[in-house]
Order: C-alpha cells, then structure tokens, then sequence
C-alpha cells in the first residue's frame, strides 16, 4: 500500500512539473534589461533569439507617410512617430548605433531563424482608429509579403485593431492586450486569446480557467519580480511576458 501511494505522489509531482514546464516566456521588447541593448531594437531581438525563448515582443507604428517602424514609445528620441516621415527618424539613433527598425527590417532579422515567434504589438495611432486600422492593413500586407505568417501572432490594446485583424486574416493568431474584455467576449470575437496586464489577472482571478475552458491562450504582462512569477507560473498561464526572460527561466527550473 505504501509504494502504491509512493507512486502515485510521484506521478502527481510529475504532472504538476509538467503543468508549470507548459509557461512559455517572452521577452518584453527583446531581450534588453540584462544585455544593455536598446528595446525593440535588432540587437535586442537577437538576443531573445539567442537565448531561446519561446517569443520575442515588439512594437510597431505607423509613420505620417505610411511606414511601420518599430518602436515602443510614441516618440523616437524626440521625435512623435505619427505626425513625423521615416526620414525624420532616421536623424536619430539608438545608443548601439541603430537607426529605428522598419517592420520589413525587424521581420527580415526575425525570419533568419524559426524557433522564436514574433509577438507583433500593432499600436493605437494617436492621429485616430481610422489610422490604427491603416496600420493593421499595411503591417498583414507585409506579414504575407515576406511569407512571415507562421513566425508571427498580433497583440493590440485597440479592440478595432484586433477585430480589424481577423478579418485581415482568419487564420492568424491574435490576442486582445486592453484587459476589458471577459474570457467569453473574447471568444465570441473570434480571436485567439488575451495578453492581460497581471492587475487585471489579479483581479479577476478566474478568468485564467476560463479561458483555458473555452480553449483560448492566456498571457500576462509585465512579469518582473520572483513573486509574480511564482504566481503566474502556478495559475498555469500559457505565456509569461518579462523584461526579465533570464529571471524567469531560474525560477521556472527552480520549480
């Protein structure tokens, strides 16, 4: 009796090794906090890539003359990426010495490899949805251009942008970021799952099994510190977005 129930405490150890092994991590705009890279830039990119992650988040505008650039902030250095032309940008520089990425670029880089996917985060265009939603037209174009549809899935806080999307593309992945949205109005919309902020986890706590119960993903963000990470890991999320990928993979072997 006692090796059988000896068995069976190992078995469930197993299973719950292998739950927590399912989280995958992505870094939040490259991998940057710990190499010194800029974020979202090339070099940050590749080192995600170097370190075998499961993903690689990064963020894309649109500029005043039709060019997706990628870069988190609304502004580059100075300069407001939606009333300005790639040009303009080019004046300026990362501290590396890049100059700001154009998506076709980012793409390129990304697809020189195919274990790392490309977290694409379409940002809401100050100048308007009808802008946002010209985005999303021009980055699917360049998705299917470069034949980039298996190494990406879309990320966007503007729920236009994200229904704008699907009909874009029925069969890309895509997950909603602005964490207003319940579990079931994301399924209904037909996308893929959500990218919730982990205060709107935290609050809705049951919105994890929920999802996973209608078959969507479920990614939180920004995991910087031990203790959320050994939250999130033991709710069993499909995906956890850091700035800090190397923390994280200590603490994943760790449990």
């Amino acid at each position: 009796m006692k090796n059988k129930t000896l068995v069976m405490l190992t078995l469930l150890s197993a299973v719950s090794f292998a739950s927590l092994a399912q989280t995958q991590i992505i870094a939040h705009r490259g991998a940057w906090k710990n190499t010194n890279f800029p974020q979202n830039s090339i070099a940050s990119l590749n080192a995600a890539i170097e370190q075998k992650l499961w993903g690689a988040e990064f963020d894309v505008h649109l500029t005043k003359d039709d060019v997706l650039v990628v870069n988190h902030d609304i502004d580059f250095y100075g300069i407001d990426i939606a009333t300005s032309t790639y040009e303009e940008l080019l004046t300026k520089k990362h501290p590396n010495g890049e100059s700001i990425p154009t998506l076709e670029e980012y793409l390129k880089e990304g697809l020189k490899q195919d274990e790392v996917t490309l977290v694409l985060e379409l940002k809401t265009n100050k100048l308007g949805t009808e802008r946002t939603l010209k985005a999303a037209d021009l980055t699917v174009a360049a998705v299917k251009k470069l034949k980039a549809k298996k190494a990406v899935e879309y990320i966007a806080f503007s729920y236009d942008a994200c229904v704008h999307l699907r009909e874009l593309d029925k069969k890309a992945k895509i997950h909603y970021l602005n964490g207003d949205k319940t579990p079931r109005e994301l399924k209904d919309s037909k996308l893929d799952g959500f990218d919730y902020n982990l205060s709107v986890l935290k609050k809705h706590p049951t919105w994890i099994k929920e999802a996973k119960d209608l078959k969507l993903k479920t990614n939180v963000w920004t995991v910087n510190s031990e203790a959320d990470m050994i939250y999130f890991l033991e709710q069993n999320v499909d995906y956890i977005t850091t700035d800090q990928p190397e923390l994280l993979r200590t603490v994943q072997e760790k449990k």
